[in-house]
């Protein structure tokens, strides 16, 4: 018996042999370290690219992280279904728990959370040795936090408009890497996670640089920068900035570059 990020007690089969996964990141973190063990994952677990090849079989694919297709989730007779509280609802975690699977939640806030949780994941519940990936990632996150030397504001959706807050991964994965998230007068600031902001104070803030991710909404070049004439827009990968997997080890590195 094992208790997950949320301290729910979850009971997998063992020896662990089937996993649905229903985090993108975590698909990556599972296909780069037991890659076989995955029968099942979300229409948005975009990598790896090659994952049925890596699996040695067909990866069913099981709809969105907020709609998944619980019905079929069952038909794969999971060992172990792998879920996040923030990307997926509660509503499908305890259907799925009351079908009488086994559901692990992880609670990923920071890079420490991060590097916690996915250790956990893969040494105490799926019992393997930790990845090359994950070694190098602890190693990389274990060196001194560069200074603050920019602020940002960080917009991860339009119609409405809605940024990252200081009480996000992304903030703390940012910070440790040398960009700080500009403050915005928003009731709440510091504890904020996602909130809505009028265009217009996005357009005031302080910030020396506006990332628009490239994801969940899809901002480019042509949609999006122009919102911000004679500001400094940068287009950057949701994968750094957000992924918490594999990506994590060459994270800070990759916003360097974004940022130079």
């Amino acid at each position: 018996m094992s208790v997950d990020d949320l301290g729910y007690e979850v009971l997998p089969g063992s020896p662990i042999r089937r996993v649905v996964s229903l985090v993108p990141s975590l698909t990556e973190a599972l296909a780069e370290t037991a890659p076989q063990l995955i029968v099942g994952c979300t229409d948005w677990c975009t990598r790896p690219s090659d994952l049925d090849a890596r699996a040695g079989h067909s990866v069913a694919r099981v709809r969105g992280t907020k709609n998944p297709d619980l019905a079929a989730i069952a038909s794969l007779d999971p060992d172990l279904v792998i879920a996040n509280q923030e990307e997926n609802r509660r509503f499908d975690v305890d259907r799925l728990r009351a079908m009488g699977l086994a559901v692990w939640v992880t609670r990923i806030d920071s890079v420490d959370d991060a590097l916690r949780s996915l250790e956990r994941l893969i040494a105490v519940v799926l019992s393997r040795p930790l990845p090359g990936w994950l070694v190098r990632a602890r190693t990389n996150w274990s060196l001194p936090d560069p200074p603050v030397t920019r602020r940002a504001v960080v917009c991860i959706w339009r119609d409405p408009w809605m940024v990252a807050g200081p009480a996000t991964y992304i903030a703390d994965v940012l910070g440790r890497s040398g960009v700080g998230l500009a403050p915005l007068p928003v009731d709440g600031w510091e504890r904020a996670r996602y909130p809505r902001v009028d265009l217009d104070l996005l357009r005031s803030s302080e910030a020396d640089v506006v990332l628009l991710m490239d994801a969940p909404y899809p901002f480019s070049q042509a949609d999006g920068s122009e919102y911000f004439a004679g500001v400094d827009v940068r287009i950057v990968p949701e994968r750094p900035l957000a992924w918490y997997g594999p990506g994590l080890t060459d994270a800070r590195s990759e916003i360097a570059a974004l940022m130079a």
